[in-house]
């Protein structure tokens, strides 16, 4: 049976990401306090798939040790969680309680919603030290989010790491929830070329260009013995997920080359390696058309 606790702060998506596993036939259970959660696993039959337990300031005191004495207990029956993170940054969460109207549960506390949204990632802090993966939903939609857990979480080998390749650009930010992230900036750029513009990284101009550069060669070769050599580690670590991000100005040529590249390389010795990219979701490129 595979176990998860999902936490994050509130308006962040954790429902519905405790929705998308109750779909899959998880036994869910959401507001329990910390204390009961030991004897919930001992009761939960083994012909679920899984058991998802939602931990959030609800059930976590002000006391900072509570979640490590939970997680020791845990392990001391011989049982293991995967600890799943869900968050966005403040402006989104005050943006979508503002627009639903609904109530902080800190807001009960005496505080203002912007002071809840803030006292309440410091008292999840030590929540997020456990989890092995962090999601970003600041520009998810729910329905981004329910595929992120039904391909990430419920999709992944259980004798292989799960890799997400994902291309960015730094123009519009860096991804928050990576675990690495490359800047591919200082390489030869296909934008200044009028040809080579409308394509994308994964387009077969672009290719051929960038295959042509050294630096480029140089930059891919690098990342790719630094990822043979440590992903294997965090693996032996327990880890079961980890995002490499890799960026450039636009998104559009470099970090999408070079993101393809490195997920062809790992997927056959990791068979749970996806590819995302940022900028171009949503967007027709001329192999498309």
């Amino acid at each position: 049976m595979k176990r998860i606790i999902v936490s994050g702060r509130s308006g962040s998506g954790k429902t519905v990401a405790l929705r998308a596993l109750e779909d899959q036939g998880f036994y869910c259970v959401d507001n329990i306090p910390v204390k009961l959660i030991p004897a919930l696993i001992e009761q939960i039959d083994e012909h679920y798939p899984g058991l998802a337990i939602g931990v959030d300031a609800r059930n976590i005191s002000h006391t900072v040790d509570e979640f490590d004495r939970l997680i020791q207990q845990i392990e001391d029956s011989h049982h293991h969680f995967d600890v799943i993170f869900i968050d966005a940054n403040d402006a989104t969460l005050l943006r979508r309680f503002s627009e639903t109207r609904r109530r902080h549960p800190l807001t009960k506390d005496g505080l203002s919603l912007a002071e809840a949204i803030k006292s309440e990632k410091i008292r999840l802090e030590p929540i997020t030290r456990y989890a092995e993966l962090v999601i970003d939903t600041t520009s998810k939609s729910p329905h981004e989010l329910c595929n992120v857990i039904v391909n990430r979480v419920l999709g992944e080998k259980s004798s292989h790491i799960s890799l997400l390749f994902t291309s960015f650009g730094f123009k519009n930010g860096a991804p928050n929830d990576a675990d690495f992230v490359y800047d591919a900036r200082c390489l030869p750029n296909p934008h200044w070329d009028e040809s080579l513009r409308p394509f994308s990284g994964k387009d077969e101009p672009v290719i051929n260009f960038l295959d042509s550069q050294p630096d480029a060669q140089e930059f891919y070769w690098q990342l790719k013995v630094f990822l043979q050599t440590w992903i294997p580690r965090f693996e032996q670590d327990n880890r079961n997920y980890l995002t490499i991000a890799v960026g450039c100005t636009g998104g559009q040529h470099r970090s999408v080359y070079l993101t393809e590249k490195l997920a062809a390389n790992f997927k056959p010795l990791f068979p749970n390696t996806q590819i995302r990219h940022r900028e171009l979701d949503g967007k027709i490129t001329p192999t498309q058309q």
